[in-house]
């Protein structure tokens, strides 16, 4: 007789695992794994990095050599818009350092004789400038409630104040408990420091006009001198001669056409703007149409400082705020029509440049160089974009600068 018990196996019948089956519910599929796509981008990190740093030191030196980079884009600007009326004079058997100088003195006597026209319109409309100030005041006082304005009461409480402040020996007495409170004085207005300061801007301006004069003669002087270096010092091969000739070819007809475009726009809005406030009736309106025609070739700032110029001007002309909106809108409306239809059609007929890029280049050249900056940003964006298109390592540049 085996006395060890016997173990008991569970048994389990089918109905049971059926209804077990039943509760899990089916068995769930299996979807098969999804391919993965990888995207293979031809993009090195080392390069990259590199470009980064590249771009960071050319924005640094950009900043940095401003005082001189500035004169010479500004002088290789104006002798692309002067050579060909240089060459002209140079087919007509005039030397062409004569024919150079000649012109550009003619530009400065120009120049010089419609300021020294106009000095006395400017001088007077100089003066009443400070007026401004006054009767804005005026109106604002005018406006408000015949009880105490909010600005009076500002400025008495300030008076309160001061008096209190002297009233308990803040100008260097010692109080009981040794403190010294100390009182901080303006320094007086001393005349002399403007005018020195003023002295020196304007020699500096002075200075860098005469760079830029320089700069421009000796370009038009050389003719296609350094046109031949540069086609001789980028390879011996025949191709990079061709594309080099090609490159400079394109910059030059591009350069010289947005210069004659801006030209012609910056004169229409001149005599429009004249003969629009000749006929409201404001004074000095040949003074602003010189104003109009010279804003006109800064983006953007020169449209919003004629209008705000011409609508305080025209408040202390007329004493009227209606008539202030009129001056301005009439210039708004010139400055519009210009800027917004006529020079982007002219333009984009000259060179096939992307608006955007074209409108974030110019913010950022003026980021750099300031006034100078916008004069300057779209000329050196399609002389850029010009060598970009030709060389393979930057053509995606030249693609996202085009249209």
């Amino acid at each position: 007789m085996n006395d060890t018990p016997a173990t008991s196996e569970p048994k389990t019948s089918l109905g049971s695992l059926h209804d077990l089956a039943e509760a899990i519910g089916p068995e769930p599929v299996a979807e098969p794994e999804r391919e993965r796509v990888l995207l293979h981008m031809p993009v090195d990190v080392r390069s990259l990095s590199l470009a980064v740093l590249a771009g960071l030191a050319v924005l640094y030196t950009l900043q940095w050599a401003s005082v001189v980079l500035i004169p010479l884009m500004l002088g290789v600007t104006v002798s692309y818009a002067l050579s060909p009326l240089v060459d002209r004079l140079e087919r007509a058997r005039l030397p062409r350092a004569a024919a150079a100088g000649l012109l550009l003195l003619s530009i400065m006597g120009g120049i010089g004789s419609t300021v020294y026209s106009l000095s006395d319109d400017a001088s007077a409309l100089i003066e009443s400038l400070p007026e401004v100030a006054q009767k804005i005041r005026q109106t604002v006082r005018a406006s408000q409630s015949p009880s105490e304005s909010t600005m009076d009461k500002m400025q008495k409480a300030a008076t309160q104040l001061e008096q209190a402040a002297q009233d308990g020996g803040l100008s260097g007495a010692t109080t009981s408990r040794g403190i010294t409170r100390v009182r901080v004085e303006r320094p007086q207005f001393d005349i002399k420091d403007y005018l020195w300061t003023g002295t020196l801007g304007l020699a500096a301006l002075l200075g860098q006009a005469t760079m830029v004069l320089f700069i421009s003669f000796f370009l038009m002087a050389s003719g296609n001198t350094f046109r031949r270096k540069l086609v001789k010092i980028v390879g011996p091969t025949f191709a990079r001669r061709k594309i080099t000739v090609q490159a400079l070819d394109e910059i030059t007809a591009q350069v010289q056409r947005y210069l004659l475009v801006q030209v012609a726009v910056s004169l229409g809005v001149g005599l429009a703007t004249w003969l629009a406030f000749l006929a409201i009736g404001v004074e000095h309106a040949a003074v602003w149409g010189v104003v109009a025609f010279v804003l006109n070739f800064v983006p953007y700032i020169g449209s919003i400082a004629i209008t705000a110029a011409s609508a305080m001007v025209g408040f202390v002309q007329f004493g009227s705020v209606d008539m202030a909106l009129l001056v301005a809108g009439v210039s708004l409306l010139i400055h519009t029509v210009s800027g917004h239809l006529i020079t982007p059609w002219l333009t984009s007929r000259t060179c096939q440049m992307n608006a955007v890029a074209v409108f974030v280049g110019v913010l950022a050249f003026g980021w750099l160089w300031g006034i100078w900056g916008l004069l300057l940003g779209t000329p050196m964006l399609m002389m850029v974009k010009t060598v970009c298109d030709r060389v393979d390592d930057l053509k995606p540049i030249g693609e996202l600068l085009g249209t």
